[in-house]
């Protein structure tokens, strides 16, 4: 988990050649080749995000704490 400037949080993962960064506080996601570009590229998009709905417009929560945790989904068959 990286830690955007202004105390926003960024999940990071890789999916194939790409790197994703998604926030955690506001739903905006971005990609990269990159850690660092994803991150870039997501400070980029949160930016223009909070400039086109306006910085009062959007509530942030404070999240005091974040936990990573894995959890098994029971196998079902979709038809």
């Amino acid at each position: 988990m990286e830690i955007l400037e202004r105390g926003y949080h960024a999940l990071i993962w890789k999916e194939d050649k790409w790197y994703v960064a998604r926030g955690v506080e506001v739903e905006v996601a971005s990609q990269g080749k990159t850690k660092q570009e994803a991150i870039g590229n997501l400070r980029e998009a949160l930016d223009l995000l909070l400039e086109d709905e306006g910085r009062q417009r959007i509530k942030i929560p404070a999240i005091q704490k974040l936990e990573l945790m894995q959890f098994d989904f029971p196998a079902a068959s979709y038809a």
